[in-house]
């Protein structure tokens, strides 16, 4: 499993990839807000058809359930949370009324100095609710082989945001899907569309909790 890990830890730090694209399926007439996934190749749905990426999905679950949000896929690939942070001001040219920010993987996979990573995701989720945005923070997890201070330090910036700064914390954005034989493609590093199929329920409470919060329904 190590191995897998380790091989997990160049690619995402080594993918580069399209820019953000709009997730499938055209907004409603009625469409009650927008919903900007902001991420890295996790986001960006590397490997994937567009429509299998987990913006996608989640625009469709979330029709289906009577939440009629559009959904934008705002996904580069190698990107990391000094590069998010850079495009904070494009972002909001989306008009997002909904920021869902997975990033800083690729920060830990390079060995980047927690505190730092930390910094930058703050500095975006308080950039984006000064902007009226209401932000859903995706939780990363790094790779063991770093040691386990580490670890620890890493995994314990996305708590300390979403306490501090108020907002949504999804635990574990790959939950149940990282190092999973069957949910990633081959290169054993990012999910396939039925990976993403699983990242998607793992989302969509915690979309569904910060829709509420805003109002839309």
């Amino acid at each position: 499993m190590r191995n897998l890990f380790t091989i997990f830890t160049l690619a995402l730090c080594t993918v580069t990839g399209a820019g953000p694209a709009l997730a499938a399926g055209a907004a409603k007439p009625d469409s009650h807000g927008t919903i900007v996934a902001f991420g890295d190749s996790l986001t960006a749905g590397y490997g994937v058809p567009e429509s299998e990426a987990y913006p996608a999905q989640l625009q469709r679950k979330l029709h289906q359930s009577g939440y009629q949000w559009t959904v934008i896929n705002a996904g580069i690939s190698g990107e990391t949370s000094t590069g998010a942070l850079a495009r904070v001001d494009w972002l909001m040219k989306l008009k997002p009324d909904i920021v869902i920010l997975e990033t800083g993987a690729n920060d830990g996979l390079r060995g980047q100095d927690p505190e730092f990573t930390r910094r930058n995701i703050d500095k975006i989720v308080s950039s984006l609710q000064g902007k009226g945005v209401m932000v859903v923070l995706a939780g990363m997890r790094i790779l063991r082989n770093l040691g386990p201070s580490y670890t620890a330090k890493f995994a314990a910036i996305y708590p300390r945001v979403a306490k501090e700064r108020k907002v949504i914390l999804v635990p574990f954005f790959l939950d149940k899907v990282a190092g999973k034989e069957g949910l990633n493609l081959s290169d054993g590093i990012h999910p396939t569309g039925k990976g993403y199929g699983i990242v998607t329920e793992t989302v969509y409470p915690y979309v569904v909790k910060a829709i509420k919060q805003k109002g839309g329904a």
